[in-house]
């Protein structure tokens, strides 16, 4: 689920906003409101989004307290896998 970049940047709005809708999604991540309703349905049926219907809007955020911690988990993995130091344990050295 996470290995796609437009869920990742999806998830972060999330956790930024606490709610959004589709389209209010999508100018954030920059993608078109049909790829974004996409993978919010491929997040939603992994139970990472939940959803909250307001009339004829549908306004989405994380299905629990975990999901930010997973990625972030996930972000830090990545830049693992890229080789040489991360760019999370320059913060870390920094504050030493």
């Amino acid at each position: 689920m996470l290995a796609d970049a437009t869920r990742v940047r999806i998830l972060l709005a999330l956790k930024d906003a606490g709610e959004l809708s589709v389209n209010h999604l999508a100018e954030v991540v920059d993608r078109s409101p049909a790829s974004v309703s996409q993978h919010l349905a491929k997040l939603r049926l992994a139970r990472i989004v939940t959803t909250r219907g307001d009339g004829v809007r549908v306004y989405y955020r994380l299905a629990n307290e975990h999901v930010p911690q997973l990625v972030t988990d996930a972000i830090f993995q990545a830049e693992h896998a890229l080789g040489g130091t991360p760019h999370h344990h320059h913060a870390a050295e920094a504050g030493e």
